[in-house]
């Protein structure tokens, strides 16, 4: 039997500004954690144009990648039976993965995605994928230990406050080694063909660190936007992977500078950023 606690369910952050009806939902998929809890810095911003919701995926989940979208699907599908509006749909890292997947099943659900250096790169690291194998070999207590080891991959630490570091490495170890052996696993196998990518015919914004030191994600995002039909990219010359928790890069003013929050309809402005 399932429990409450083994689901997948949307946090919905607490508001500082008045919630309208008309606003789209903004649903975001978050990275190997799974907490959703990652977004922190950006909401309260992100909620000036939209109502937001975070993925969470239990420490104990071990669906595989159609599961995993069709759970997605369900939520944003009972969120809209409450309130039909627009939904930009928002994924980073593994999440930019399953926002690919939710994305190409269900594209009639998705006004725009927005993609923020997804790991469907992972393959193209051998050095991950056969680390990745190893995962489940380890003790899980020195397996927490190690998290603090792989900090300097996940972000440029000299762009994030302490308390951002702390957070971070919290979240890592909240996911068990045998959970992150999964969801390793699962990136292993990640597969969205270019045909697919080519039939979804959505606005899609992916967003690159250059400096992203875990995967490549500035070709991988030059590869989605020449596969993508209406994509274009937004670079972070100096972030690192997890450029969401650098107090320097403000998502909310990246998505108006492309044009993508819902109150801007002025032409889009270059999208190459120094931060």
């Amino acid at each position: 039997m399932t429990s409450a606690s083994d689901q997948l369910f949307f946090l919905n952050p607490q508001r500082k500004t008045p919630y309208r009806e008309d606003m789209p939902l903004f649903v975001f998929l978050p990275g190997m954690d799974g907490t959703g809890e990652l977004l922190y810095l950006q909401t309260d911003s992100l909620q000036d144009s939209f109502d937001v919701r975070c993925l969470v995926i239990p420490a104990s989940d071990v669906s595989g990648w159609e599961q995993l979208a069709d759970n997605v699907t369900q939520l944003i599908e009972q969120e809209l039976a409450e309130n039909s509006r627009k939904v930009y749909l928002c994924g980073e890292s593994f999440g930019g993965c399953l926002a690919q997947k939710v994305a190409t099943r269900s594209p009639h659900l998705i006004e725009r995605l927005i993609l923020i250096n997804p790991a469907s790169s992972f393959r193209l690291r051998p050095a991950l994928v056969w680390g990745s194998q190893l995962t489940q070999y380890v003790p899980d207590a020195i397996y927490r230990t190690s998290c603090a080891g792989l900090l300097p991959f996940l972000a440029h630490l000299d762009r994030l406050d302490n308390h951002e570091r702390s957070e971070l490495l919290r979240a890592m170890r909240s996911v068990s080694r045998d959970g992150a052996a999964w969801r390793l696993s699962l990136l292993k196998a990640f597969d969205v063909t270019d045909q697919q990518l080519q039939q979804l015919d959505l606005p899609v914004l992916v967003v690159a660190s250059a400096c992203d030191n875990l995967l490549p994600s500035l070709p991988e995002a030059e590869r989605l936007v020449a596969a993508l039909p209406k994509a274009e990219m937004h670079l972070l010359l100096k972030s690192g992977h997890t450029c969401l928790l650098e107090h320097d890069v403000k998502l909310s003013d990246i998505l108006k500078a492309a044009a993508f929050a819902p109150d801007v309809v002025q032409q889009p402005t270059p999208t190459a950023s120094g931060v």
